[in-house]
């Protein structure tokens, strides 16, 4: 029998290494797909992901078991990874300096190819999207107690819609309803910003 993620962090908590390495095995993988998704870097998405696990390691009696696991170990990532972009924007990076093969100051010369990585986003880019992100967390924290019960079950948590009803204790019915007027309500204020 599999053990759930709730049998793995009680033995996590008493520095049980198998389960953290199943653990990790489970996860690790989507962990690091989010974090390339919000990083647009490899490199840096791959260094998130194992800062994502070490807080999992030497936090892990800080998850109540109320909740997913898979909620709270994503909303670190997502944590780490708004952090990261704020530090990143806050340092001033200088620009590489080419030498001139003529010594002459004035004269520019274009960057090589190889220096330029076509595939990664802007930093404009970047901070837009997650000032974007912080914008829609601050839109779905200000949705009715309910609804955002429901919408952060269903779309951050990844519960069936089925199962959130019945962890809910309301008819499938009702949380079809909150989830609609709460995606509704979320487009309304998005569209008005």
């Amino acid at each position: 029998m599999t053990p759930s993620d709730a049998m793995l962090m009680q033995r996590i908590v008493s520095r049980d290494e198998a389960a953290f390495s199943l653990l990790f095995a489970r996860y690790q993988a989507r962990v690091t797909e989010l974090m390339r998704w919000m990083m647009c870097d490899a490199g840096a998405a791959d260094d998130l992901t194992q800062e994502v696990f070490l807080r999992v390691w030497n936090r892990a009696e800080q998850w109540s078991g109320h909740g997913s696991f898979r909620g709270w170990l994503f909303r670190i990532a997502r944590n780490l990874a708004l952090n990261q972009l704020r530090s990143k924007n806050r340092r001033r990076e200088q620009p590489l300096h080419m030498p001139s093969l003529h010594d002459e100051e004035d004269e520019e010369r274009p960057v090589p190819g190889w220096m330029i990585d076509r595939a990664a986003l802007g930093p404009d880019v970047v901070l837009e999207r997650a000032e974007q992100r912080r914008m829609l967390q601050q839109l779905i924290d200000a949705l009715p107690e309910e609804k955002r019960e429901v919408f952060q079950m269903v779309y951050e948590d990844e519960v069936p819609l089925r199962e959130a009803a019945k962890r809910l204790a309301i008819p499938e019915g009702t949380a079809k309803s909150r989830l609609f007027h709460a995606r509704k309500q979320l487009a309304k204020a998005w569209g008005e910003r």
